[in-house]
């Protein structure tokens, strides 16, 4: 966490350098995340702005299909969703399978995404699937337990042209 605050903070300071003093997350939920980022980005003079807080998931998944956007799973958390979740492009039908317990913008963790195409793209980007792939990792508590998590990764390959 050292290393990342570290990066963060002079990446803040080149951007307030440029007469940058604004930032925009999509964050909807997460209070401990809101309250980390405005905190870090307070110290470099910047303000956070999060025009999608406590926006209903569902919702906004929807006006994001529907505005054309295209977007892929690229990471699964494996403990929530199973591995024909990760690789799939977002759509109603997706929404539609997604068990109750997922947030509809993955956004406790159960899954991540690739935007490739959209109304603010002046063209689709352009990649083909590789490999998918399922990775673990063990975290230890403070009172020495291990707990072991899975994820599924989708390999996206890019496409020159």
């Amino acid at each position: 966490m050292k290393a990342y605050e570290s990066v963060m903070n002079q990446a803040m300071e080149e951007l307030k350098a440029e007469g940058i003093s604004q930032c925009i997350f999509g964050d909807i939920f997460l209070e401990d995340l809101r309250s980390y980022r405005e905190q870090k980005l307070a110290e470099s003079g910047i303000t956070a702005h999060f025009p999608l807080w406590k926006r209903d998931t569902r919702e906004l998944l929807l006006e994001f299909v529907d505005l054309g956007f295209k977007t892929m799973v690229v990471c699964t958390d494996a403990s929530k969703l199973n591995d024909s979740f990760c690789g799939r492009v977002i759509d109603r039908e997706f929404l539609s399978e997604l068990p109750e317990n997922v947030d509809p913008c993955g956004e406790n963790g159960e899954f991540h995404t690739f935007v490739f195409d959209g109304p603010i793209f002046s063209e689709a980007l352009r990649f083909s699937q590789g490999e998918k792939v399922y990775k673990t990792y063990t975290s230890q508590t403070s009172d020495g337990k291990t707990t072991e998590y899975g994820f599924w990764f989708q390999d996206l390959i890019p496409e020159n042209g």
